[in-house]
């Protein structure tokens, strides 16, 4: 018959086949998968309904209870052999039991001393050595937080095969005026092969392998938080790559474009009047859609800033669900960890803020992000990677304005 733990890791095995091969599985396969994830339950709680009961008899014959002979007379049980611990599948953890778990929390909350069995000798007591924490409270993975997921809903996003071209004309017709019964001049409109913007393929992978016996593990958040975290560095690279990547290997960034003529404001530091340069410096035509991206840090710089009346020109509303919403001059403001913080160290020439449409960036993914887990044979490691095809590139720096560090006088 089947431990608990068995069956604990069987359910596992089941949940990650569901995880990873979900799209893949035949109606058939997902049958099977129900009627066994029933049986293992059931079978599951047939196992600590008997432990509950060896438990209870425990506590009758340690408490020296008469025992219900199942005939309506009571008996006053023998002890054969006493089974320590043998309430509910530990694993051998003593501190993963439910005696411990409710010994602790008597502990916490009323100050009741931990019972002998769970502290250290009589040299130790529970005012030395306190309590130690019950093992399934400590299954909860806690790490640093990262913001992502700001840039990549903004862009434009495709699925073409890689080598797809999109030309760009620079050439528009002009309409002029003309005396009655005269025409005008035919005018060719081209796109030259210099105009094109081609999408290659570039392959971003993220790996993370554990040993077999951490994979084995009843750590229920483990694998979740694994294929997050994932997913995440994914996002945070592509995101990345969308700012400031140099197409070596890798999309090619908004900052790695030259902005036209006039759209490249200098700036000892943040400044309203950088903000009314930037504005003046974007096309009219590319004004709608147009939002600034800077840092959180140089966004508070310029939110501190007020006008010649005392107002701050910067806003920070709350829409209905709470999220800021970051405004300068009435323009929304995306704020990212990508783009440098200004400060009195940044290097001459370096961009600290940019106004730039992000529809006007493609993000072509010829092979959408997908997450597999194998086994590695010579160490037995379980790899759990995610990988992807994609390229980007600007396909209209009309609407690009940037703010760099002017050189100090």
């Amino acid at each position: 018959m089947k431990t608990l733990k068995d069956i604990e890791a069987r359910l596992a095995q089941i949940k990650n086949e569901l995880n990873t091969r979900g799209a893949e599985l035949t109606e058939a396969e997902i049958a099977a998968f129900e009627t066994e994830v029933g049986d293992l339950q059931e079978q599951r709680q047939a196992l600590l309904d008997s432990a509950e009961k060896r438990k209870k008899l425990l506590e009758k014959i340690a408490n020296g209870e008469p025992v219900d002979d199942g005939d309506g007379g009571e008996t006053t049980p023998t002890v054969l052999r006493n089974f320590k611990g043998a309430a509910g599948e530990t694993d051998g953890d003593k501190y993963a039991s439910m005696e411990y778990r409710k010994a602790f929390m008597q502990y916490v909350c009323r100050g009741t001393k931990i019972p002998a069995e769970y502290r250290a000798d009589a040299v130790s007591t529970t005012t030395d050595v306190g309590a130690v924490i019950p093992t399934t409270v400590l299954n909860q993975i806690v790490q640093k937080l990262e913001s992502t997921g700001m840039i990549l809903t903004l862009v434009t996003r495709t699925a073409y095969k890689g080598g797809v071209a999109i030309p760009v004309s620079t050439v528009k017709p002009v309409a002029t005026w003309v005396s009655e019964g005269k025409g005008s001049d035919k005018q060719k409109h081209t796109a030259t092969k210099d105009g094109m913007i081609t999408f290659a393929y570039h392959k971003l992978r993220c790996a993370v392998a554990v040993s077999l016996e951490v994979d084995t593990m009843a750590i229920s958040a483990f694998e979740t938080l694994l294929i997050n975290n994932i997913v995440e560095a994914m996002t945070k690279a592509l995101e990345q790559a969308i700012i400031d990547g140099d197409g070596t290997g890798k999309p090619k960034g908004i900052l790695a474009e030259t902005p036209e003529e006039g759209q490249a404001i200098e700036s000892a530091a943040p400044a309203y009047a950088d903000l009314i340069a930037a504005e003046a410096a974007l096309p009219q035509a590319y004004e709608n859609g147009a939002a600034w991206c800077m840092s959180k840090k140089t966004f508070m710089q310029y939110y501190g800033l007020t006008d010649t009346n005392g107002q701050p020109i910067g806003r920070v509303n709350y829409g209905l669900a709470g999220k800021p919403e970051r405004t300068l001059l009435g323009r929304p403001v995306v704020c990212c960890d990508y783009v440098k913080s200004y400060a009195s160290t940044l290097a001459t020439g370096d961009v600290f803020a940019f106004l730039f449409n992000f529809k006007d960036y493609v993000l072509n993914t010829n092979y959408a992000m997908g997450v597999k887990k194998y086994e590695d044979n010579d160490t037995d490691d379980q790899i759990t990677k995610g990988i992807m095809l994609a390229d980007g590139k600007v396909v209209d720096k009309n609407s690009l304005v940037t703010i760099k560090k002017l050189e100090a006088a």
